[in-house]
């Protein structure tokens, strides 16, 4: 009779069999998708973004649920440490969703361990863009502040920034966040420098632009994500890297920001010790805070009324490997977008295609077109008929966000819960008139050129 395996043994043998079923099952998400599975256009869906992976992220979830630890531990630590380098970034630190990240970074503004004429009260004031993905916005309500929307440059998805001094209020303005659209960076040049006139905070939401880089004026390009005080990450399976669900928060200089961020996602606790772990700061029964007896056990005090936020260690693992993919992950979605562009170039009579911010090297989310007033068709029209085809496509997100039911109830049940400075037409065009569909790495050229055809029979068809 043979010797029993050993656990090392066993281990080896399961990765074996999985990167195996993976190679067979998972052929489809590949980056380079199997020559067995042929496009067939108008049959084959052309999604506008999906997961793309292989043998190493599932061999490598699996490793963690054989380990079984769970809860967020030696991944998650080895994933935030990655993350940050790649990104040039004093920290990263992981959450269970970007919309997750954002209501972290928002909340931590709102700290007692901030200086007291720079935290975020409940009234303050925070600058948004009225276009774009409602959770970039509805962290600022949830914490009781007042977002204040400027409209948006439809060239480019951004917020218009030419409208940041009149958003401005002395003594209630404390912060700015807005979302790099699409992948495309907003004018960071002109948001730091506003930023740092008013000494006011900075939140970058870089969920749908992980890889961008943005050049000041006379300097190197960098990661944006790397600009503001702090700055957040989405890994939902449509973005840029995915570990499932899954987020981050960036903090960019200023490290006083670790505690706080990692206090509201754990429980907002005082204690800093890892789950798992004790006395990391050799005194737990040491501490006397707020009224609570000298003594009192160090993890269950609270300096913050928080969340628990965290990820999973399967899904850190996964999200290691996925990082590993970055770089070429970017490059195929340059590469796809600009093929896009050369093909529907010659529709310019119809479309305005989204431009890339001076300055910037954007890891494009989507490719953007703008319907031209007086076309012979709707956004609404198109995106029917691209339906219709199985090329998947998305309007911008929310659209103009205070048209949203949500919005729009907010205000009737508090007047003063959002302001609007100037008017919002920009907003409103990209409302009526975008849509974009997808550059993400599982495409292939058969696919991106069959979008091609089917948009410029559309467009002849119309006329």
């Amino acid at each position: 009779m043979s010797e029993p395996d050993s656990l090392e043994d066993l281990a080896g043998d399961i990765e074996r069999l999985v990167r195996e079923y993976s190679a067979r099952a998972h052929a489809a998400n590949a980056p380079a998708r199997s020559a067995s599975a042929p496009f067939a256009a108008g049959t084959t869906p052309i999604p506008y973004a999906g997961r793309v992976f292989a043998g190493n992220e599932v061999a490598a979830a699996v490793r963690a649920t054989l380990d079984f630890w769970l809860t967020l531990g030696p991944e998650g630590d080895a994933f935030e440490l990655e993350l940050a380098s790649a990104l040039g970034v004093a920290r990263s630190i992981l959450t269970n969703s970007g919309s997750s990240a954002n209501l972290l970074a928002v909340s931590a503004l709102t700290s007692a361990k901030l200086p007291p004429e720079r935290r975020l009260r409940p009234g303050d004031e925070v600058i948004t863009c009225a276009s774009g993905f409602p959770t970039t916005v509805a962290p600022i309500v949830q914490v009781g502040a007042v977002p204040v929307f400027i409209d948006s440059d439809p060239s480019t998805g951004n917020a218009d920034c030419t409208h940041l001094e009149k958003a401005f209020t002395t003594g209630r303005t404390k912060a700015v966040m807005l979302a790099h659209a699409l992948g495309n960076p907003f004018d960071l040049a002109a948001v730091t420098a506003f930023c740092r006139a008013y000494d006011l905070w900075l939140i970058e939401d870089n969920c749908d632009a992980l890889g961008s880089r943005y050049a000041m004026p006379g300097k190197a390009a960098r990661p944006t994500g790397t600009f503001g005080d702090l700055s957040t990450q989405s890994f939902y399976p449509p973005h840029h890297i995915t570990m499932g669900e899954g987020g981050a928060v960036n903090i960019s200089r200023d490290m006083r920001f670790k505690v706080i961020v990692e206090s509201f996602r754990d429980w907002g606790r005082d204690c800093w010790c890892d789950s798992g772990k004790e006395n990391t700061c050799g005194k737990r029964f040491g501490w006397q805070l707020g009224e609570l007896p000298k003594g009192y056990d160090h993890k269950y005090t609270y300096s913050h009324l928080g969340y628990n936020l965290k990820p999973l260690d399967i899904q850190a693992a996964i999200g290691r490997e996925q990082l590993k993919r970055l770089p070429d992950f970017v490059g195929a979605r340059r590469r796809n977008w600009q093929r896009l562009r050369d093909g529907l170039g010659p529709l310019s009579e119809f479309f305005e295609f989204m431009q890339a911010t001076p300055g910037s090297e954007p890891s494009w989310f989507g490719f953007m077109m703008l319907v031209r007033e007086g076309a012979p068709f709707t956004a609404v029209d198109l995106s029917r008929h691209l339906d219709e085809r199985k090329i998947g496509n998305r309007r911008l997100f929310g659209g103009n966000l205070v048209r949203q039911p949500a919005f729009i109830q907010l205000k009737k049940d508090n007047p003063a819960a959002f302001r609007v400075a100037g008017d919002l037409v920009g907003a409103d065009r990209l409302m009526e008139s975008a849509l974009f569909v997808g550059v993400y790495p599982g495409l292939t050229g058969a696919m991106l050129d069959y979008v091609i055809e089917v948009i410029g029979a559309f467009c002849r068809k119309s006329t």
